[in-house]
């Protein structure tokens, strides 16, 4: 049983799919969900209950549908007889451990490292779950420090890297501009995905962009995702590069716009696991990434955690140098602030030194060459042969 509370856009929602099909040939597999609105993925032939409880509003509420959900959901363990329940995403968390019948194995996923940050959640988890999947080693190693909790495995998100670049291949997207610009330069891409979200750190993008198009005029960016992106279109206008940012919405096919792209970029604050970085990835995308928490330093370096990263940042500044590491495959520079700032005259230094490194790589005919093949080859090592033998070990347990 795969407990996920919707199925749209995002991504432990992909990885709840995904893994129900690379599952069929081992187990009955069923999925559970709260809310079938807007599913935005390939569900045919998979099997699905939409249990019917939504979201609700206020904390009470909130309360109250946890309790219900629960109960639902312990009443089809008790009828599917599951060997393993595993669930994606806080709020599935909660109803898979309330929903314990003592017969299923009650495996949890946490999905981004602001999962670890809910201290009372986790202490609830830590007494009810028989493992705790995380997605980084960063998030596993958070568990047992903080929280002493040693039955933990990692199993890191999964790409079908072919299947991508075939994907992307087979369509063409639909952008404002051509080719090239009206001075008859070849206009050159930057990519990032993810839904409007403040985690995202989307402000710090549009700076970091208007300063590196000030520098490559021909540099154009889009931005998918979910949402509205009201404030960000505002701050492109505000900063007076409205038409060389596209904003393309929540795409079902977002690998045809992602294949333009030569950087791919990511200013979040919190992550798990950067589904979308390690897409672009694939796409042959060469990564320049905050080092958040969680992922990206696990990703671009060869063998790295945020600890490193930290510590190799701060002797930099220490040091009046550049805070920048260039891994093997791909590039880190420090995490900027959290709090959303719209002041188009207010571009802090973090956001110059990220602009100055991007805008260094694509004037680095060489490097920038380099990391793009990296990046390829680094994205091959998520593979579904490798998740599929490390879940399948997990469940003999």
């Amino acid at each position: 049983m795969l407990i996920s509370p919707m199925l749209h856009q995002g991504g432990f929602e992909r990885v709840c799919i995904t893994t129900a099909r690379l599952m069929e040939p081992y187990f009955d597999v069923t999925i559970v969900i709260f809310n079938s609105a807007n599913i935005a993925y390939d569900v045919n032939g998979l099997n699905i209950i939409d249990i019917k409880m939504g979201v609700q509003e206020g904390k009470i509420n909130k309360i109250l549908n946890i309790i219900k959900r629960s109960r639902k959901v312990k009443q089809l363990k008790k009828q599917l007889k599951p060997d393993i329940a595993y669930s994606f995403g806080p709020s599935a968390n909660m109803v898979n451990a309330f929903s314990k019948t003592g017969k299923e194995k009650v495996w949890l996923g946490l999905r981004n490292y602001t999962d670890v940050e809910e201290t009372v959640k986790i202490k609830l988890f830590v007494k009810l779950a028989d493992l705790i999947i995380c997605c980084s080693k960063e998030i596993e190693k958070v568990l047992k420090n903080k929280f002493g909790f040693n039955k933990t495995a990692v199993l890191y998100n999964l790409y079908d890297v072919d299947a991508i670049r075939q994907e992307a291949e087979s369509k063409e997207p639909e952008l404002p501009w051509g080719e090239y610009d009206e001075q008859g330069r070849k206009i050159r891409i930057l990519v990032s995905m993810g839904r409007d979200d403040d985690m995202k750190g989307f402000w710090h993008m549009i700076k970091v962009f208007s300063l590196i198009h000030e520098k490559i005029p021909e540099t154009r960016l889009i931005l998918m995702g979910a949402g509205s992106f009201a404030y960000y279109k505002k701050l492109a206008e505000d900063l007076k590069i409205a038409d060389a940012v596209h904003f393309a919405g929540m795409q079902r096919e977002p690998y045809k716009y992602l294949k333009k792209g030569e950087v791919y970029l990511l200013t979040s604050s919190n992550e798990g696991f950067p589904n979308a970085l390690v897409e672009g990835m694939a796409l042959s995308l060469a990564p320049v990434s905050v080092d958040c928490m969680t992922g990206p330093a696990e990703i671009l370096l060869e063998n790295g955690d945020t600890a490193f990263t930290s510590g190799e940042f701060e002797n930099m500044r220490k040091n009046n140098k550049t805070p920048v590491i260039y891994g093997e495959y791909g590039i880190l520079v420090p995490v900027m602030g959290k709090e959303r700032d719209l002041e188009p005259e207010h571009i802090t230094e973090d956001e110059r030194n990220m602009a100055t490194v991007v805008a260094d790589l694509m004037s680095d005919e060489e490097k920038l060459a380099k990391y793009r093949q990296a990046a390829a080859g680094r994205a091959h090592i998520f593979t579904y042969d490798n998740y599929v033998e490390q879940f399948l070990l997990l469940a003999e347990g």
